[in-house]
């Protein structure tokens, strides 16, 4: 059985914006958008790294839609 190679989902911008987020959450300065809330959930963070990351052109999935 041949083993094949997967293309990345994220690119390098996408793992620096995440990255940065996760670290201003972490030290308790990321802040969500209008509100302008502390944000405290990890999940949160991520979001917001690859929201950051969509809008810098880096490359990221397409967000899903829900049903």
């Amino acid at each position: 059985m041949a083993t094949r190679k997967r293309a990345r989902r994220y690119g390098p911008k996408a793992s620096r914006k995440v990255e940065r987020a996760m670290h201003e959450m972490k030290h308790g300065q990321l802040r969500s958008g209008r509100s302008g809330k502390r944000v405290t959930s990890r999940k949160q963070a991520i979001a917001i790294g690859l929201s950051e990351a969509r809008r810098a052109g880096g490359k990221v999935p397409a967000r899903r839609r829900s049903r």
